[in-house]
C-alpha cells in the first residue's frame, strides 16, 4: 500500500469511525496488503500476517473484522455497544447480541453503524448496529447488533 492509499483509506475511517481511528487501522511502518476486485477497486485490507481488518464495501464505507475492532478499541473505545453477562458465549461466538441485554450503547450509533460489542472492557466482537443507541437500551425485545465476528471462547 503507498502513502496516498494508505492517507485515502485513513481519512474514509476517520470520517466514519472518528478522529484517529485511520491512523490505529492504517498506522505507519506497518505493511498492509490490499486485496482488489478484478476492476481494481479496494475489497479487503490485510495484514503481512493475512489477518483482515477491514473490507470496503461498494457503499464506500468500512466492514470491521475482528483484527480491526481490535485496533479500534485500543486506539478510540467505540463506537462501543456494551452487554450483559448473559449475551457474553454467544457474543463471543459471533451470534447477534439482542436489545434486552444491552447495558449501554454511545450515543452516536445509529442502524447501520459499524460498532464494537464490549463487555467489562472486553471486546467480545464486531457488528452492524440494527437499532440507534436510544432503541438499544429501551427496547426490550429486537436485535440490536448483527455480529459479524467473535473474539472466540475465551480460555
Amino acid at each position: 500500500m503507498d502513502d496516498d492509499e494508505r492517507a485515502r483509506l485513513r481519512t474514509i475511517a476517520d470520517y466514519q469511525f472518528g478522529a484517529g481511528a485511520g491512523r490505529a487501522l492504517f498506522p505507519d511502518g506497518e505493511t498492509l496488503d490490499v486485496w482488489r476486485s478484478s476492476t481494481g477497486r479496494p475489497q479487503q485490507v490485510r495484514t503481512t500476517d493475512d489477518e483482515r481488518l477491514v473490507s470496503y464495501g461498494t457503499d464506500g464505507r468500512f466492514t470491521l473484522a475482528m483484527a480491526g475492532g481490535t485496533r479500534l478499541y485500543e486506539a478510540l473505545g467505540g463506537p462501543r455497544v456494551e452487554v450483559g453477562d448473559e449475551s457474553v458465549p454467544f457474543v463471543r461466538e459471533g451470534k447477534n447480541a439482542f436489545a434486552k441485554f444491552v447495558v449501554s450503547a454511545d450515543d452516536a450509533v445509529r442502524p447501520g453503524d459499524e460498532v464494537l460489542v464490549t463487555h467489562d472492557g472486553s471486546l467480545l466482537g464486531v457488528g452492524r448496529a440494527e437499532l440507534p443507541a436510544d432503541g438499544m437500551r429501551d427496547f426490550e425485545t429486537g436485535m440490536a447488533v448483527k455480529v459479524r465476528d467473535g473474539a472466540g471462547v475465551e480460555g
